[in-house]
């Protein structure tokens, strides 16, 4: 199975096209959580949040655990700006040295490229978002 980190609009439906592939975000994910971190912003991984929709989603796809259903906290959701402000630093440092994620540094810029669009928009309509995962 292969995972994917994909954002979450607040919301049924925003009004715009959210979809970001994110497996080279979810296969990087401890190295992109020490860049962060390296650069003096919040990593990503911290905007993850559970919700009804993602948990069944996870447990169709056979990797979650339909007791936890029950006892899910409310989703948290985070600003766009916080989330505009993490994925920009990574972006500035991955454009300056894309190797420092190995062979996937590229494919890793793409999707924080497309994170980007994705969040200026949820800014613009005054929505907020957080992270889900998908095994797939």
């Amino acid at each position: 199975m292969a995972a994917s980190m994909y954002i979450v609009v607040e919301g049924e439906d925003p009004g715009f096209d959210i979809f970001v592939n994110g497996r080279a975000l979810a296969r990087n994910e401890d190295a992109i959580e020490k860049l962060a971190l390296r650069v003096g912003v919040r990593p990503l991984i911290e905007f993850f949040s559970a919700d009804e929709n993602s948990m069944s989603l996870l447990i169709e796809e056979g990797a979650g655990n339909r007791e936890l259903m029950h006892r899910l906290p409310p989703p948290q959701w985070y600003s766009a700006q916080d989330g505009l402000t993490t994925v920009e630093a990574l972006i500035a440092a991955l454009e300056i040295e894309p190797q420092q994620l190995g062979s996937e540094g590229e494919q890793v810029l793409s999707e924080l490229l497309e994170y980007r669009r994705v969040l200026e928009k949820t800014r613009e309509r005054e929505m907020r978002w957080h992270l889900a995962v998908s095994w797939r």
